[in-house]
């Protein structure tokens, strides 16, 4: 399975805030982005999306940045990536060209059980589960701002 680049965003930036240290470096939007090798927009809307979801919150200011929560900190990785995916199917056999083998196809439904053990794995692991706070070294960045 794999996954969207809104859904790699949003569990990067998580991670990366999983394993920083808020009191040493402070994470923005902008240095997420640098981080990932990913636009700045792309960021921020993934960014926005986590915001909403009460996963992460966002400070402005000369003493804001990015700050993971107690509940994105906790959250199953799993149910990260099942809510920022929307538990879209593998394969869409319904759409535009729908599959002529769908009455008799068995592949569908294998597919779903293949993706349910895949996020029954993922939510054995929190995000603190698969990150430490001394592993994030960003590099050519002032130790107030990342």
């Amino acid at each position: 399975m794999q996954l969207t680049r809104f859904t790699d965003l949003g569990v990067r930036t998580m991670m990366l805030l999983a394993a920083s240290d808020p009191a040493r470096c402070r994470l923005t939007t902008a240095s997420v982005a640098k981080a990932v090798n990913a636009s700045e927009h792309h960021v921020a809307k993934a960014v926005t999306r986590l915001v909403e979801l009460e996963w992460v919150s966002a400070r402005r200011g000369r003493t804001g940045g990015l700050f993971l929560t107690d509940a994105g900190r906790a959250m199953p990785v799993g149910h990260v990536i099942r809510t920022l995916e929307h538990d879209r199917e593998v394969i869409d056999c319904d759409g535009a060209r729908p599959c002529p083998l769908v009455a008799a196809c068995r592949l569908r439904h294998a597919l779903a059980t293949a993706k349910e053990a895949f996020y029954q794995e993922l939510d054995k692991y929190t995000l603190d589960d698969l990150t430490a706070p001394t592993l994030l070294t960003l590099t050519a960045a002032s130790p107030r701002e990342h």
